[in-house]
């Protein structure tokens, strides 16, 4: 070390070293993480040492989670190391193996981006993947309810997050490698049951049918125009939500031979669908509605038709025009949160215009479960070609394809990934019907 600048110095000072090179120009410095003490400093390995071993570990990783790429997906790779650079070892609260949504400042797992990561990385790395989606159900409280967020040293119950858990469950357990055995089947749907009643009875005002959000960032949307005229709210993707959530806890009940749960869900999920058509399709789109029922209102925000994540559920009439109203949506890029012509449409918004691989995924699901496949190819190949150009940023202006936020975000990495491969896997199929 030549120079130390800054050394005894706090807060917002400068500080810095300068290495000086040896004889032969080369020069080398470790840099080390460590809690409390450490001891003298030995090398384990020199640099070109280090970086072949991270260039063999991420390989790897690579070669596990994303083995169907190909040119025609050629932002897998950095989309995989996204994921990759991202993980973390368990600390604190952070109780299993983490992939955090950003190394940037968004440096925590939220309960409903760990679904994406999970469902992205089960084919090639099961354990990761189950941990991701295991992660916060650790600090579900007695309510049911799961955290906000969480980090090695909080765990934030300010808000909750949409109930797409049983949709993810549902995905992951077929994306499983090797499945899902029966220990691991009975922990996750003793857990997932907890997060239903939690919506059936903590959010369901006294004689309701319908339960509802307290505040924006219960969706995960936080400042749609959805919740301009009211905070607590009903909403039909809550509702779209939740039937999928009970349908797949009849599934399992079923599977883990608890007869009368099987029913008991069925006749919620059959209750809660029936009450959301009955009470927020006003014949022609989905409303919202304040949580007391006095007033109803419409927006301009893709989240009215969220519903579409039902896919086959949906009677047909009502699944035409959600086709129709995302079609409307759908950008050069994707499918903007708030209608681009809209007043309330905002270029950097957030959830006012900006496209997300949430709601893209959770929507293209839904089109191709429904039948409509022309529009959902339209909306992966808009979105895959978007990450491809532009990154994996946490989202996108909706008309120019511009990253903002937090420019490497994972969840929009494993969006990437799964439409990616879900579009190889139908490329080749062709071709295996014609090896037949």
């Amino acid at each position: 070390m030549a120079r130390a600048a800054g050394q005894q110095t706090l807060g917002s000072a400068d500080r810095g070293v300068t290495i000086g090179a040896s004889g032969d120009g080369s020069w080398e410095i470790a840099v080390e993480e460590y809690e409390t003490a450490r001891r003298p400093f030995a090398a384990s390995a020199d640099f070109d040492q280090v970086v072949e071993a991270a260039r063999t570990a991420f390989a790897a990783f690579c070669d596990a989670i994303a083995p169907w790429r190909s040119p025609a997906t050629p932002a897998a790779e950095l989309a995989a190391y996204v994921l990759w650079s991202a993980t973390v070892r368990p600390k604190g609260f952070v109780t299993r193996t983490a992939v955090l949504m950003s190394k940037h400042w968004m440096d925590k797992v939220w309960s409903w981006d760990h679904c994406f990561n999970a469902l992205a990385l089960a084919p090639g790395d099961p354990g990761l993947a189950w941990d991701q989606f295991v992660l916060p159900f650790d600090q579900q409280d007695e309510s049911g309810a799961l955290p906000d967020s969480v980090t090695h040293s909080e765990v934030l119950h300010n808000f909750v997050k949409p109930p797409i858990h049983g949709w993810a469950f549902g995905h992951l357990r077929r994306r499983l490698a090797g499945g899902v055995g029966t220990e691991r089947l009975t922990d996750a749907y003793d857990k997932l049951a907890r997060w239903t009643d939690f919506w059936l009875t903590v959010r369901r005002a006294p004689g309701a049918a319908l339960p509802h959000y307290q505040h924006g960032n219960d969706s995960g949307w936080d400042n749609a125009t959805t919740f301009d005229p009211e905070r607590v709210v009903v909403t039909a993707d809550l509702a779209a939500f939740l039937v999928l959530q009970l349908r797949e806890l009849a599934s399992l009940a079923l599977e883990l031979d608890r007869l009368d749960d099987a029913r008991r869900w069925t006749r919620e999920a059959d209750r809660t669908q029936r009450a959301m058509l009955d009470e927020l399709w006003d014949g022609g789109r989905f409303i919202a509605r304040s949580a007391d029922g006095g007033t109803t209102w419409g927006s301009s925000s893709l989240l009215d038709l969220m519903p579409m994540a039902l896919g086959e559920h949906l009677p047909e009439p009502i699944s035409a025009a959600l086709a129709r109203g995302l079609e409307t949506h759908l950008t050069e890029h994707g499918l903007a949160t708030e209608h681009p012509a809209s007043p309330c449409y905002l270029s950097d918004g957030y959830w006012r215009g900006p496209i997300w691989a949430p709601s893209t995924v959770l929507i293209e699901d839904g089109l191709r479960r429904a039948g409509h496949l022309r529009l959902a190819e339209s909306v992966s190949a808009r979105f895959r070609a978007l990450c491809e150009t532009s990154g994996f940023a946490e989202n996108f202006d909706a008309l120019t394809g511009t990253g903002l936020r937090d420019r490497a975000y994972t969840w929009t990495a494993s969006g990437y990934l799964l439409l990616a491969e879900a579009h190889e896997l139908r490329r080749a199929e062709p071709a295996r019907t014609a090896e037949v």
